[in-house]
């Protein structure tokens, strides 16, 4: 007899630890918990008396805020440390930072930092649930869990799917995020941008290169749009931003080689006139919103299942 599944994973490090019977269940507890946030009061009791902290080495505004209502709503106390804040400024080290904020007993810590690996150091230190926020150009796993289950919500499921990533996927987490967890679940990922934005390794994620924008958003079902990440780059890695917008920048008319229904998503922040033209990010294809309110969603189930729980009643706040 088969045993009954359960959520057995008390860190979040990325898309990669995940089985596709763990992201089902993350979007299903995520599903139960967005009901809460149409309510007229939108707090229930789930995480009472639960500390969380937001440590956050890089600048961040839909991430961490979303973070931190997540927490708000399951009537968590949170706590947000930012480095420009922090004793990080006075050379204090990563792990004795996290040593001296678990010496407050938090149940979990939700980091960003710039170095790839960041959230795992923690974990063999301290004793706290860590929550990878974005670690360098490794992963972005929350961004990956709110992709799937925006597009999820207007496809049946991603199997068979085709998905364009196009931009910066060199220095993005979410890419990888998106790639590993798009292709778990079915879907072809077709990925294009300039030479330079595009890592030799990103084939053995899963994922197809293309020559150009074009041939990957043909046919595609979604494409989405990556900011180009200039905080990464030590050099510049193209001519301009309008010669990228040219060639590389998603308006309505290379939109149209697409299927009719297709999505458009972006992680955000938007260079509007960059990597999408307005009438696009605006458009009726746009689901970039959606994206921002099932962020708050898929928070909401990380926090309480890292914790122990289980999908069911509590979840969504009827006791």
């Amino acid at each position: 007899m088969r045993a009954e599944y359960s959520f057995r994973h008390r860190h979040i490090f990325g898309m990669e630890q995940l089985s596709v019977q763990d992201i089902q269940h993350v979007i299903a507890a995520a599903r139960s918990f967005r009901e809460i946030s149409a309510r007229s009061i939108k707090k229930v009791p789930t995480l009472r008396g639960k500390t969380i902290v937001n440590l956050f080495f890089e600048p961040s505004t839909r991430t961490r805020t979303s973070f931190e209502i997540a927490a708000k709503r399951m009537s968590a106390d949170t706590f947000n440390i930012a480095a420009s804040t922090s004793s990080a400024t006075k050379g204090e080290t990563l792990i004795d930072t996290a040593r001296n904020i678990e010496a407050m007993n938090p149940d979990i810590i939700i980091i960003r930092h710039s170095c790839s690996g960041a959230p795992q150091l923690l974990a063999r230190h301290i004793g706290s649930s860590i929550i990878n926020a974005g670690d360098g150009a490794h992963e972005h796993p929350s961004q990956g869990l709110l992709d799937i289950m925006t597009i999820l919500d207007h496809k049946k499921d991603l199997a068979g799917l085709k998905i364009a990533i196009i931009g910066d996927i060199a220095h993005s987490r979410v890419a990888v995020s998106d790639i590993l967890g798009f292709t778990k679940l079915g879907a072809t990922v077709c990925v294009a941008g300039p030479a330079t934005f595009i890592p030799a390794a990103v084939e053995n994620l899963g994922a197809r290169v293309c020559r150009t924008v074009d041939e990957a958003i043909d046919d595609a079902d979604v494409v989405m749009a990556l900011r180009i990440q200039k905080e990464r780059q030590n050099d510049p890695l193209i001519p301009s931003l309008r010669e990228y917008s040219i060639h590389y920048g998603i308006n309505r008319r290379r939109l149209t080689h697409a299927k009719p229904d297709v999505l458009v998503m972006h992680p955000g922040p938007i260079n509007r006139g960059v990597e999408l033209s307005p009438d696009v990010a605006d458009g009726p294809s746009s689901v970039i919103l959606e994206q921002v309110k099932n962020g708050v969603a898929v928070r909401m189930a990380l926090l309480y299942l890292v914790m122990g729980g289980e999908k069911g009643g509590e979840a969504q706040g009827d006791i």
